[in-house]
Formats: C-alpha cells, sequence, structure tokens
C-alpha cells in the first residue's frame, strides 16, 4: 500500500489532468524535484480520446489500430511544432480534430459523416496518407 493518493482521485495509479501541469514533481518524502518523472512525461506526450470522441468512434464503428494510433500521435506533434492548438487530422476515411495543447481527440468522423461538413474552430490542418 506505498501508492500515493491525491485529492480528486477515486483510486491510485492514474493521475488528475491537472496534476500533469505541475513543473515540478513531488518525491515520496515530500520534497520537490527538479527532474521531471518518467511517468508524468509519458502522459503528457500519451494521446487521450475524450468521451465524446470514443462514443463517436463506437457509434460509427471505427477502429484505430496500432500503426493508425502511431500516424495520429505523429500528426499531432507536427501540429505542435507549429504552434497548432486545434487541429484537423484528415486520414484516408476518417477526421479527427484534436485539441494539441491537450493531447486530445475531441471528435471523430467516418468518410459518410465528413460529407457536406464544414469543419470550425480550427487552425491548422494535417492530411495523413
Amino acid at each position: 500500500m506505498n501508492d500515493k493518493m491525491t485529492v480528486g482521485q477515486m483510486f491510485t495509479g492514474v493521475r488528475h489532468p491537472g496534476m500533469l501541469q505541475r513543473s515540478n514533481t513531488v518525491n515520496n518524502n515530500g520534497s520537490s524535484s527538479g527532474s521531471t518523472s518518467f511517468e508524468t512525461v509519458l502522459q503528457r506526450n500519451m494521446l487521450k480520446f475524450s468521451n465524446h470522441a470514443a462514443k463517436r468512434l463506437e457509434q460509427r464503428g471505427i477502429q484505430l489500430g496500432t500503426k493508425q494510433l502511431d500516424q495520429i500521435s505523429s500528426a499531432v506533434e507536427q501540429a505542435a511544432a507549429k504552434g497548432s492548438k486545434e487541429s484537423l487530422i484528415l486520414m484516408k476515411d476518417l477526421a479527427l480534430i484534436v485539441s494539441i495543447a491537450n493531447r486530445t481527440v475531441v471528435t471523430a468522423m467516418d468518410g459518410s459523416s465528413m460529407k457536406d461538413n464544414v469543419f470550425t474552430q480550427i487552425d491548422s490542418a494535417v492530411i495523413i496518407s
């Protein structure tokens, strides 16, 4: 039972998103250190899906494989390098709106759902071939 539990957390092992914004981590003895833990770095760089996006993927029968997730993650990195905040990521029959700062897929559409749609509140687009 050495797992730490933070306020606003119902179980151990997963950090609350607000915890990821801290610049310093806290050691087991309670003192802060200047280095960032591996877990914190991993959490910051991991692609996440909002509840809405997960629901849309399920409703539309879209399943993403490891290769596709890697391509999306790479597209998010490219958009972040250019200073994007909200990006449209287009793959063959898939469109994703991604919050670049949070590395979170906000919504997803398949080919038939994105026809005749207008994408708003984005500042960039990344096309994956």
